[in-house]
């Protein structure tokens, strides 16, 4: 069932590990299909080197598992939540990265200072309160304090993000630990100044409708 999603959510999931963002056996990442509701998600307690596309688990948007050899994630319930009540997002990452989950330690948001914050995510990215795992506590939470970032920490656990599609979700998982890494540095170098907002929405505005797109009459990418 879902052979080419599995293969493409086992891919995914196979990326985290590649970029630093997880450890061990953390982390999960999952996509819907729109056609049936079901999700497919990493199997819980799984290392990542070990995964194969038939490891992925079908879920129903109960809950219910409808086809797999392991129990899905742990944070089953909390993607669930997501795809819910968040019609536009097709794919969803939790990840314990280590600068951004620094962040999320200490209750902090992460600061729109950089023209990259402002590029992907619009403004600063938010930190959710703290919510328990297994449950759908931490999708209502998630839900209720993203905005409209593809990316929450969430206090003392973690980072969520989301997007239109398994890329654009790793995009964000990518980015917002290139980021907190920074501005923890940063931090410690110095006074942390936020952009201007009307830079914020100039610097967001290019990167999401224009940035890579062909200037013809320059003949070059802007």
């Amino acid at each position: 069932m879902l052979e080419q999603l599995r293969e493409e959510v086992c891919a995914g999931n196979l990326e985290l590990p590649r970029h630093g963002l997880v450890a061990w056996t953390g982390g999960n990442l999952s996509a819907i299909d729109e056609e049936t509701g079901y999700i497919v998600i990493k199997p819980s307690g799984m290392r990542y080197e070990d995964m194969t596309p038939k490891d992925m688990v079908v879920v129903a948007p109960d809950g219910r598992v409808v086809e797999g050899e392991h129990g899905p994630s742990s944070d089953t319930s909390s993607h669930l939540y997501i795809y819910q009540h968040k019609k536009d997002v097709k794919s969803v990452i939790h990840t314990h990265s280590r600068y951004a989950t620094a962040f999320a330690a200490v209750g902090k948001p992460i600061p729109c200072c950089l023209t990259a914050i402002a590029d992907e995510f619009g403004g600063p990215i938010p930190c959710g309160g703290y919510a328990r795992i297994g449950s759908d506590e931490i999708g209502a939470e998630v839900i209720r304090s993203i905005g409209d970032s593809p990316a929450i920490l969430m206090k003392q656990h973690g980072v969520f993000t989301i997007g239109s599609s398994i890329a654009k979700a790793l995009q964000a998982a990518v980015m917002v630990e290139d980021v907190a890494r920074t501005v923890a540095i940063a931090t410690g170098l110095g006074q942390i100044e936020d952009l201007p907002a009307e830079e914020v929405l100039a610097n967001h505005d290019r990167y999401q409708n224009r940035y890579g797109t062909m200037n013809a009459s320059l003949g070059v990418r802007q």
